[in-house]
């Protein structure tokens, strides 16, 4: 079984000069996601939790029945209020949902960093990765399986418009994608234009 280890765009501002995940591709992207996640057997998602693809591949799993690890950088008020309730659409109540269900299996991490670095949300993808590894690690010590290590068992998805956004912009999309490359993770992405 597959552990996909998560990260994408979020919802467009209102004001986006560029669409990056406009609001009204959220079905397309859900059922990409879905498709993802059966053609790879996926047996866990670990991601974060913010508007857009986060909270997407959240319901997704959770409509497959698939284990969900949710890594936050920092405390659930104010990570709702910077990452999921400013953008459009009714993020909020699912957020909600998804959170309390997910800590209620044991599921959620937090980091407690601080929520005025952007460092926070780089210590969260590393995070998505150390818990994507911890877990398959689990996996193949319970399976006692020697055949593939257990790297072999993460698939990193990439749920984005294709390119980093420009010189000089903090792209955490990208910057997740990157170092899943450097950890010899297999990429798989998930456009949202």
């Amino acid at each position: 079984m597959i552990i996909v280890a998560l990260a994408g765009r979020r919802i467009d501002a209102p004001n986006a000069q560029k669409p990056s995940f406009p609001l009204e591709n959220t079905e397309k992207v859900r059922r990409c996601i879905t498709e993802v996640f059966t053609k790879h057997q996926v047996s866990t998602l670990v991601c974060s939790a913010a508007c857009g693809a986060d909270l997407l591949a959240l319901e997704v799993a959770g409509d497959l029945g698939l284990r969900r690890r949710i890594v936050l950088p920092f405390e659930r008020d104010r990570f709702r209020e910077i990452s999921v309730i400013d953008r459009p659409g009714n993020w909020g109540a699912l957020f909600d949902r998804i959170y309390s269900e997910v800590e209620a299996a044991g599921d959620l991490v937090i980091l407690h960093k601080s929520d005025q670095d952007e460092a926070a949300f780089l210590a969260a993808n590393q995070g998505i990765f150390e818990e994507a590894r911890l877990l398959a690690h689990s996996t193949a010590n319970k399976q006692k399986t020697a055949e593939n290590s257990f790297e072999d068992k993460i698939l990193a998805v990439i749920v984005w418009d294709g390119k980093p956004r420009g010189e000089g912009a903090a792209d955490m999309t990208a910057e997740f994608m990157h170092e899943a490359r450097r950890q010899g993770f297999p990429v798989a992405e998930i456009l949202t234009l």
